[in-house]
């Protein structure tokens, strides 16, 4: 039986949730990659474990991490009977449904219907009897937000999640979601969304301020730009790297050589504040003091370890920033 590390909680970060209760870690573990029916189980065991033994006590999932889909929430959820499950009340587990889960027209996007489906399904992978945080996973142009809201506050009421999020929004609709779930009285707290030095979505539709201005919290994946903002591809693209492995999220033709040249120029920034280019990116997601949290996905033990290094140096200096807009502008 997994015992965990007495001091985990002395050197992790946590933030609060918008103006909620909930504080988060900094840096906290998602498991939309490595933890499908594909990735070794032991390993999946001991990046768990060296995540919690480091304070970072939020597991990201989503009904459809896998492959296949469903395969991330079944092995989280042996872990969790197996090993962890003396430690529950410790941890923040989160889930999602918003996408493609199963065929017919109750198993995608934001119905009353598949939204508690899918959760019911969910609590029933993991082995749980609720969630702490229950995402809707993206906007629904067809289904009324106000049916979406509404089994959203069903489903706090019902007692299966604790809180709410919503991920993949926008500002105009994040505020008009924030308004119905007030009125419903739902612990809305916060939004996910991907956001990183490449990919400044937020900043542009309205979210990152929105959030800021209604008290909401936001939590970031894809820091890291699916492995580019790291040292993994300064000398190009390695044989055993996720673009040759996998292919599903992270293209060839995404690495131009233009990007390249824009990843090395950073990594000169990093390496200059005595960082690596992993932990800079993460730690210029962290410079806000309204992000609660960054998702970070890891293929073993190590690189969770070395991510969690970010949260020593947030900071930036003006210059820094500039010099990185500059960067990634001249490159776009």
């Amino acid at each position: 039986m997994y015992t965990s590390n007495e001091k985990r909680y002395e050197k992790m970060q946590y933030n609060r949730c918008g103006k909620s209760g909930l504080k988060l870690p900094a840096i906290s573990l998602g498991l939309w990659h490595n933890f499908g029916d594909n990735s070794d189980f032991s390993n999946m065991e001991q990046m768990c474990f060296t995540a919690f033994d480091n304070g970072i006590t939020h597991f990201d999932l989503a009904n459809n991490y896998g492959p296949a889909e469903g395969a991330a929430e079944i092995n989280f959820g042996k872990i969790l009977k197996e090993s962890m499950h003396k430690y529950r009340d410790e941890m923040i587990i989160s889930t999602k449904a918003g996408y493609y889960m199963w065929p017919g027209p109750y198993g995608d996007w934001g119905s009353r219907k598949y939204l508690i489906a899918s959760l019911d399904q969910s609590l029933q992978r993991m082995g749980l009897d609720y969630v702490d945080i229950f995402y809707h996973h993206r906007m629904d142009p067809e289904t009324p937000l106000e049916e979406t809201m509404e089994a959203l506050a069903q489903i706090v009421r019902s007692g299966k999640a604790l809180y709410v999020g919503i991920s993949n929004y926008d500002g105009p609709t994040l505020e008009k979601a924030s308004a119905i779930l007030t009125e419903l009285h739902v612990p809305f707290i916060i939004n996910q969304n991907r956001y990183n030095i490449f990919d400044r979505t937020i900043e542009k539709n309205g979210l990152k301020e929105k959030a800021k201005e209604l008290g909401k919290g936001i939590i970031c994946f894809s820091p890291l730009a699916q492995g580019l903002l790291t040292n993994r591809y300064l000398n190009g693209i390695p044989e055993d790297s996720r673009i040759r492995t996998d292919g599903r999220f992270l293209k060839e033709n995404q690495l131009s050589n233009n990007k390249l040249n824009c990843i090395r120029k950073l990594n000169d920034i990093a390496l200059k504040r005595g960082q690596t280019l992993a932990e800079m990116a993460l730690a210029w997601i962290l410079k806000d003091d309204y992000i609660t949290s960054v998702i970070i996905g890891a293929s073993k033990p190590s690189q969770i370890l070395d991510n969690i290094k970010a949260i020593e140096k947030t900071t930036f200096t003006e210059s820094e920033l500039k010099e990185i807009d500059s960067i990634v502008a001249s490159f776009e």
